[in-house]
């Protein structure tokens, strides 16, 4: 094809003209809707609903001062409001970044030069070259096309593809089932036929995921136990004293039920999520579904492709056995879809072009002499690639495959077939990947003439050992699932420290047993000679031994297996824009060592969820306890505040700061906490529960104490004579500081306590911030707290220690008897 493309200056002028190559997004969601959509809760009215209340009886009562009360609510659900507005822009923004990441690409001519260009960059006039497997970009006129097959379902709803033919239109969204292509485009964006191809490719899918879920049902139990005993503390309130101090008493148990179910949970997971896919983009792997990161932590095999995954994909010729060294050397330059001197095209193909440029041959010389007249696509149902060109005033075909397929497919003595047999054997136990020749007359494709062989050579990556070696160590089993001779698998195998002496290869998937083949598939770790159709069905067998499986592809064909593996995932340099549809992660780098890469991000992000939610649920418990035992102390003793209303250990105010100020920026840290260790245990089971016997035994023991500690406290303050305000500021400062403590605790199972620096800053300004409460006039007075003497800062602290050395003591001990729970699989 004599073109060259638009200019670099041409297309950016085209593109300022006509825009980019997407439909118009909807318009971002205003900051102020956003910010009423974080009241949106039913406790959250409730509060509102009692600060309307309280205000109404300051103003019908004439009180004098202003309402602190009620006002410092007002300021703590305000910033919990902005606080929540900004954990939903940041991970808005990690998954935007996401998105761009996973956006396809296409290969584009411009200025003679072909490069890869994201789609949303095409321009009309724009050369885009096809390849099966891809979905066309936008709409176009087909000036060249080899065998081009499209399936236009998409735009018309017939089943049946349509043969696409030069001079013809072809519309974006519609998928290249087979051939190859080269289209001008006419309409780009809103302008063309579909228009949704950015809607269709690359997108992050947003609903909630499983454990989304599982939270939010658990969410509603734990609201409506605490609503339950929200609702008798009111009612034994105002059996205690009447309905004299009905406000405060209502206030103070809408507070209590706010401050008991740890409302900003759900924003916090969705932050911790988006940061940890964030981080696997950085590490090369981009989620396009966020439910695949807790699948990601369960997987317990990982079955991978060879080429590109576990090998270089850097293709060399390093021999060839052709005893017709002249018509070998013409079938490797024919039967070929690859463009000379061009990166497009199969790493094979562009590996044989190669050595015949080495070689001297002139291959677009030789193509011109030899029009092609037909073809047959490669395809891994009959493994090898037909062409039929004019030579010599003759009609002749050219083919190019599998060894043992052409091999069978040619006339050979008995005593050559045996040779060639042990050849291909031997080649391949080398751990060369070999391509056979064949040639005959007419478009027939039996009774050919064997040419020989090609041998090349695909370098193992040299981080894949390690990679392997840490999967193993994880608990994971790693399976290669190859096209490739068995002989050839076997070697790379061994190579990369994949375990085992046998292959089992398609045929044999074929003729076994369902219960052979079950045994086989315990003991077999490399399968060979297999087709997408056999990919499924290994999928299949190991979901039905309980296993979680990653399973990688990049053609067309390979998208029901990974459709219905746990994890699929997509290549994202040689992987097909179907592949990357129905994946759940895209590999940037094609490699297997990010695979396991992104399980140990998975594992990081479970086990940061699970802390968190240790954190924040510790302190709940703690607060109930104090305050449901407070209360109950206060009415058995009489004990009541300076207003003549019964004595409550803390006030509305002082529960919603402990709960909000003081929990929430410390359970946004631990979402970056990182765990090495994760990779040295079994995978988790799926349906493990978050709050596992480790867990439960870490919240109900250390809010125990916390709650036990501030009982004692507010016990013994008093025998100092101190003011009940005075022995209520003492108790919230070391309410909100042992909650800080043992955030430290609440990360059981990291090897790195001093391994998140961000915790440890946030720990120490809000140490900072709660002590300045009862220092602070100011602050003293939005939280009804007075200052505190030596005796009291003398008790807290004591009180302090106690608790951090009971959390860390219990940690020790639960870590010795009741290790973490990961339930492996097999």
């Amino acid at each position: 094809m004599k073109r060259t493309g638009l200019s670099q200056r041409e297309a950016a002028d085209r593109l300022a003209r006509y825009g980019p190559n997407t439909l118009p997004e909807q318009p971002p969601e205003p900051l102020w809707r956003r910010f009423l959509r974080q009241f949106r809760s039913p406790l959250i009215y409730i509060l509102l609903f009692a600060l309307l209340v309280e205000l109404a009886l300051w103003f019908y009562e004439g009180r004098q001062g202003a309402p602190f009360e009620a006002l410092a609510i007002l300021i703590i659900l305000l910033f919990n409001a902005g606080l929540g507005v900004w954990q939903e822009r940041r991970a808005e923004n990690a998954l935007a970044r996401l998105k761009a990441l996973a956006a396809p690409q296409v290969w584009v001519l411009r200025q003679g030069v072909l490069s890869r260009v994201p789609s949303q960059q095409l321009v009309p006039g724009d050369l885009v070259r096809l390849e099966a497997g891809e979905r066309i970009p936008a709409d176009g006129l087909l000036l060249e096309g080899q065998g081009l097959m499209v399936d236009e379902s998409l735009l018309t709803g017939e089943s049946v593809p349509v043969d696409k033919g030069p001079g013809e239109e072809v519309f974006s969204g519609t998928l290249v089932l087979r051939g190859t292509g080269w289209i001008e485009l006419t309409r780009t964006g809103p302008h063309s036929a579909m228009g949704r191809l950015a809607e269709m490719l690359g997108s992050i899918r947003m609903e909630k995921t499983p454990l989304e879920r599982r939270l939010d049902a658990f969410g509603h139990q734990v609201a409506l136990w605490v609503g339950l005993l929200a609702l008798a503390l009111l009612l034994g309130i105002l059996l205690a004293e009447g309905t004299a101090h009905f406000s405060k008493a209502f206030l103070f148990t809408v507070a209590l039920a706010v401050a008991a179910v740890p409302e900003g949970l759900p924003a916090v997971l969705t932050l911790a999520l988006a940061l940890g896919v964030e981080r696997m983009a950085g590490r090369k792997a981009v989620v396009r579904r966020l439910s695949a990161v807790e699948a990601l932590g369960s997987v317990t095999v990982i079955a991978t492709d060879k080429t590109g995954t576990l090998t270089q994909n850097q293709m060399e010729v390093r021999a060839t056995d052709l005893p017709d060294p002249l018509r070998g050397h013409r079938a490797m330059a024919l039967a070929s879809d690859a463009e000379p001197g061009s990166p497009v095209g199969d790493p094979l193909e562009l590996a044989l072009l190669e050595h015949l440029r080495k070689a001297g041959m002139d291959v677009p010389a030789l193509r011109q002499a030899h029009p092609r007249l037909s073809s047959r696509p490669f395809d891994s149902a009959w493994k090898y690639m037909r062409v039929t060109v004019e030579e010599a005033g003759q009609v002749v075909s050219y083919l190019k495959g599998a060894p043992e397929v052409l091999l069978a497919r040619c006339q050979l003595e008995p005593h050559e077939r045996a040779l060639w047999q042990e050849k291909i054997e031997a080649y391949a136990h080398q751990g060369y990947r070999l391509l056979a020749f064949a040639w005959g007359p007419g478009e027939g494709e039996d009774h050919l003439t064997w040419l020989g062989l090609a041998l090349l050579w695909d370098p193992p990556r040299p981080e894949v050992p390690e990679a392997i070696r840490r999967a193993q160590a994880a608990g994971i089993r790693v399976l290669m699932i190859t096209g490739d001779h068995p002989a050839t698998a076997l070697a790379v195998a061994q190579q990369v420290g994949i375990p085992g002496q046998r292959v089992l290869t398609g045929e044999d998937i074929e003729s076994y047993t369902p219960e052979g083949l079950q045994r086989a598939l315990q003991e077999v770790n490399v399968f060979a000679r297999v087709s997408p159709e056999h990919k499924l069905h290994l999928v299949n067998l190991l979901k039905a031994q309980g296993e979680i499986v990653a399973m990688t592809g990049d053609g067309i064909n390979d998208a029901p297996a990974l459709k219905r593996a746990d994890v699929g995932v997509a290549m994202g340099q040689r992987g097909s824009d179907v592949s990357r549809e129905v994946a759940d992660l895209v590999l940037l780098d094609d490699n297997f060592a990010t695979i396991v890469n992104a399980v140990e991000e998975g594992r990081n992000i479970y086990e940061n969820i699970r802390s968190f939610i240790r954190f924040l649920f510790s302190t709940n418990v703690a607060l109930v306890l104090l305050v449901a035992g407070g209360v109950i102390g206060a009415a058995l003793l009489g004990l009541r505040d300076a207003a003549g209303a019964l004595l409550v250990p803390l006030t509305a105010v002082q529960l919603l700061w402990i709960n909000i100020i003081a929990d929430g920026p410390p359970a946004l840290a631990l979402s970056l906490d990182r765990h090495p260790e994760v990779m040295h245990r079994p995978p988790y089971h799926p349906r493990q529960p978050l709050l596992d016997r480790f867990s439960l035994a870490f919240i109900l023991g250390t809010g125990v104490v916390k709650a036990g500690l501030g009982l004692a406290l507010l016990a013994l303050l008093p025998l100092y004579q101190l003011a009940p305000v005075a022995v209520r500021s003492a108790l919230f400062l070391y309410e909100s500081l042992a909650q800080l403590l043992f955030a430290q605790p609440s990360r059981l199972t990291t090897s790195r306590p001093l391994g998140n620096p961000i915790l440890l800053l946030i720990l120490l300004a809000s140490a900072g911030l709660q002590i300045l409460t009862v220092t602070l006039e100011p602050l003293r007075a939005v939280l009804g707290l007075a200052p505190l003497p030596g005796p009291a800062w003398g008790l807290v602290g004591a009180a302090l220690l106690l608790s951090w050395a009971f959390a860390m003591l219990f940690v020790v001990w639960l870590r010795q008897h009741n290790s973490p729970q990961t339930h492996p699989l097999r």
